[in-house]
């Protein structure tokens, strides 16, 4: 089984921008033993920007592209340190692989990186993918890494997509909005409907909302990979998910 778990800033940070030590220490073991157990784990994950903005102490997430990039090439250093450190003690050596719009769009580039993905899982290695932001600023402006992890595991064919977020699934509305706001546990079909639940970002560090979550599962579903929509706030819930446990949303692969 090949399983690609999306990792939200939310799920990183304190709203601070500083890491969460807890929830990353929590996250990197159930992944660990996810991994031991002989699934192959791919990481796709936010947080540079995010990390940068507490790294460099400053009181929100700045506007401009150049602020962006200079918080993504200060917090991705800290994001992968952290990583290394964390996995380490669980005896996995983690890959960094940082991409731009083109590696995936041009056929060569796609091809390498794909090639490059196979020898890594086949060396056992845990890559760890993010969006290249320190150079790719239409990334920054328009990018989120819910379609970046969606592409990845198109393109590594992978049985299943999990993306960590600050909410618990696929809500009938918004449910910081609406209390009676019902959560859907199984979406078989990406009806006009249901694409029209999509709404903005709920965390003020990151980039990703509900809208992009749908268009990653239109992709993936569409490839013929099932996607699940958990709340990173508890990352045992990986077990639960690997178990075959409901969890979240989960959106049926097209058959």
């Amino acid at each position: 089984m090949r399983v690609v778990i999306k990792i939200g800033t939310s799920t990183l940070t304190h709203k601070s921008g500083r890491e969460n030590i807890r929830r990353i220490e929590e996250l990197c073991k159930a992944v660990s033993d996810i991994k031991n157990s002989g699934i192959e784990v791919i990481l796709v994950s936010s947080g540079a920007i995010g990390m940068g903005v507490g790294k460099l102490n400053l009181k929100e997430r700045p506007k401009d592209i150049a602020g962006k990039q200079a918080c993504a090439a200060v917090g991705q250093c800290e994001l992968m340190y952290i990583y290394d450190k964390e996995f380490s003690a669980y005896n996995h050596t983690v890959a960094q692989i940082l991409l731009t719009a083109p590696d995936l769009k041009s056929e060569d580039r796609h091809e390498k990186f794909k090639d490059t993905m196979s020898k890594l899982l086949e060396l056992s290695a845990l890559p760890i993918i993010n969006e290249n932001d320190t150079v790719a600023t239409e990334e920054i402006v328009f990018g989120d890494n819910d379609t970046l992890a969606a592409l990845v595991a198109e393109s590594v064919s992978a049985d299943l997509l999990i993306l960590l977020s600050d909410i618990d699934g696929l809500y009938t509305a918004d449910p910081h909005k609406n209390p009676d706001a019902k959560l859907l546990s199984e979406v078989h079909e990406l009806t006009e409907d249901i694409m029209s639940l999509g709404g903005g970002s709920a965390s003020a560090l990151g980039t990703g909302g509900m809208e992009t979550k749908l268009r990653a599962a239109k992709i993936v579903t569409d490839a013929g990979c099932d996607m699940i929509i958990a709340n990173g706030s508890d990352p045992e819930l990986l077990y639960d998910i690997m178990d075959g446990k409901s969890v979240g949303t989960r959106f049926y692969a097209k058959k």
